[in-house]
């Protein structure tokens, strides 16, 4: 039955969207007057690019909070302090938000939770971006999945889908003071290193859902073959929108449902597709069992491989400047769009890690700086599958061999040609080793126009391979 004349918070923070959001759906059910917040805690980590998103996407939510007569708190700030304010100046009695499970977001909430009820305040906190709690996904001795196979068959026998979600009535808003938008200084100025993303995205729930919807009309049939080809442009790139909550994992899932009920649709793909969920789900189920995951090797042996320090390798691979051409391609779309096609990001994660010998979590903090999408859970688990040290780990001597994975995956090089324009003059034949490529038929100056390798793929394979034995042998 509703608390009449009650007051409650809805703390927004990965879940940035106002439909099927259950901790907001049920707030507004529950009270008369509700105080929507975002606060940003300067103290947690928050990648370049991703405050670039956040930005937008709070434009977004503000607008349709405005929609439904209701205004966005922002605060700047610890939560707990932030929220004690709040619950001292406007008698609220509830505060709700939906469940983050990165380490240091539980912590954080488990102190606000504990806090707030000891001193008689309801705290609700509901699922609101995964198909299953980490700890409901169980083997058969009790213990959590090592790897993805039957993790996500398990899924799938324990999935029920719910109803949507919806909100039968506005409660009233409360005004209060709160931060201009601005004044976070969210965006990059000089430079602005971020000015083509407006190009490529559009944060908020508008923006999600017509991803999904062309997603579903243009490249769902097929998805299982044209996924892996970085020029197609054939993935649904909602996984921003997932990270930032704009969208309900529901929601997708319900949608791809619907069309797998019409029989002429591409079955394996749609299976595909909803598999490419388990492995989110997955990697947020390695996380919550295993809090040491960004920083420590899922596999202790190798905590012996001896990585290189090499900031000039280093920067040449940031910068994509490898001499490779896929590999260099895909650090420039990263660059310019905040986001790297997922095949493209296992060839330059095995490029980092194998050939040039560097640690990981130096590429994994790269990415959570310039991704726009970069889980926790899903950057460290897959850095670690790439490198070999992870759970359901590629082996560590499978070593992608860059120029059979442009050849194959980039067969006339256009990819490598939106990205690294300085080889549009280069034929098909020769794009992906153009250092082969006879002089008059390679069309620039290598060394000049664009650079020589920085490593022998063959010596370098050779020379990953003597570490990881060394390394077994230490630890055996």
């Amino acid at each position: 039955m509703k608390n009449t004349l009650s007051h409650a918070i809805v703390w927004f923070r990965q879940d940035l969207r106002l439909s099927d959001n259950p901790a907001f759906t049920a707030a507004c059910r529950e009270h008369d007057a509700i105080i929507p917040i975002y606060i940003l805690d300067d103290s947690l980590p928050l990648g370049g690019a991703q405050r670039w998103w956040l930005h937008h996407s709070l434009l977004s939510l503000q607008k349709n909070l405005k929609k439904s007569g209701l205004g966005l708190c922002l605060r700047q700030g610890n939560p707990l302090d932030v929220l004690t304010q709040l619950l001292h100046d406007y008698n609220v009695q509830t505060i709700y938000w939906n469940r983050c499970y990165e380490p240091f977001a539980i912590e954080r909430d488990t102190v606000i939770k504990a806090f707030f009820q000891a001193s008689g305040i309801r705290v609700i906190t509901t699922n609101g971006s995964l198909l299953h709690e980490p700890w409901e996904i169980k083997t058969q001795t009790g213990s959590f999945f090592k790897v993805f196979t039957p993790f996500w068959r398990a899924c799938l026998k324990q999935i029920t889908v719910p109803k949507k979600v919806s909100v039968p009535h506005t409660p009233k808003t409360i005004e209060l003071d709160s931060d201009l938008l601005v004044s976070w200084k969210l965006l990059p100025t000089k430079p602005n290193w971020a000015k083509d993303f407006a190009l490529h995205w559009e944060p908020g729930e508008r923006g999600a859902l017509q991803k999904l919807e062309h997603f579903i009309d243009v490249h769902l049939i097929g998805y299982d073959i044209s996924r892996d080809v970085p020029f197609k442009d054939a993935t649904s790139k909602l996984s921003p929108h997932f990270h930032f909550g704009e969208i309900s994992v529901w929601d997708v899932w319900r949608a791809i449902e619907r069309v797998a009920c019409n029989k002429k649709h591409d079955i394996r793909s749609v299976e595909r597709f909803l598999s490419e969920m388990g492995w989110r789900e997955f990697s947020y189920h390695l996380l919550y069992h295993i809090p040491s995951l960004p920083q420590s090797n899922f596999k202790s042996d190798f905590d012996a491989f001896p990585w290189k320090n090499d900031p000039v390798a280093l920067k040449a691979w940031q910068q994509g400047n490898t001499g490779y051409p896929i590999v260099d391609a895909g650090m420039r779309e990263l660059w310019h769009t905040g986001y790297m096609h997922n095949r493209v990001r296992m060839i330059v994660a095995s490029f980092l890690t194998k050939h040039l010998l560097i640690d990981w979590r130096i590429g994994a903090s790269w990415f959570l700086d310039t991704l726009v999408d970069a889980d926790t859970a899903s950057n460290s688990a897959s850095w670690q599958w790439v490198a070999g040290c992870g759970a359901d780990a590629a082996p560590y001597f499978r070593i992608f061999n860059p120029i059979l994975q442009g050849e194959k995956f980039d067969p006339d090089g256009a990819y490598v040609k939106q990205w690294v324009p300085e080889l549009r003059s280069v034929s098909a034949r020769w794009i992906h080793q153009p250092w082969m490529a006879p002089s008059d038929q390679c069309g620039l100056l290598l060394g000049k126009d664009y650079p020589h390798p920085i490593v022998d793929h063959a010596a370098a394979r050779k020379r990953a391979l003597l570490h990881y034995q060394t390394m077994k042998k230490k630890h055996d």
